[in-house]
């Protein structure tokens, strides 16, 4: 059987009610982070089982040792990967993740083994799919491209980590877009 063996799980991810809440939380308790956060986060090309209704979601990303944290906020009851799990006011766990470098064949091995692919999504030159492993993860699968310029802002999210100091700011202001 295929696995996705080759790809160590680099993410944890978790829907939470508040994301600077969740971030001093985990920074005070783990000295995770610091955090990248995106605001209502939009997507180039959205799906969530056969329909292109996108949530509206925040996400913030850190690092805790070689793992990242990731936080994710829905802000609206629309139906999502994270609404398959938890009610509004609910929080916790919510999917593993890889980074894959041949994201069409991953996609496809984890169809071929029999997962249902519940959400797609193409955004700042990347794809992503999350798969409905909760039988055996209790959670979502996510598989993440993994071009040049993506590797490159993770490292530079965790090297932040390795020198993060207690006391240091959880959240790493990010410039406006444009």
């Amino acid at each position: 059987m295929a696995t996705l063996d080759r790809y160590p799980l680099f993410q944890q991810a978790y829907l939470v009610n508040d994301l600077e809440t969740s971030i001093h939380n985990w920074a005070k308790l783990f000295n995770a982070g610091p955090f990248v956060v995106t605001h209502h986060h939009v997507t180039d090309r959205f799906m969530y089982r056969g329909t292109a209704q996108e949530a509206d979601v925040s996400y913030a990303f850190g690092y805790l040792g070689d793992q990242m944290i990731q936080f994710i906020q829905q802000h609206d009851d629309t139906p999502s990967i994270y609404r398959d799990m938890y009610e509004p006011g609910q929080e916790g766990f919510h999917h593993v993740a890889t980074l894959v470098h041949d994201f069409p064949a991953e996609r496809q091995r984890l169809l071929d083994m029999g997962f249902e692919l519940a959400c797609e999504l193409y955004a700042d030159g990347v794809d992503a799919a999350y798969f409905d492993t909760r039988s055996i993860t209790g959670g979502f699968t996510e598989i993440h491209g993994d071009p040049p310029r993506i590797l490159a802002a993770f490292a530079s999210w965790r090297r932040a980590h390795e020198l993060r100091q207690p006391g240091d700011p959880a959240i790493i202001p990010r410039p406006p877009t444009k």
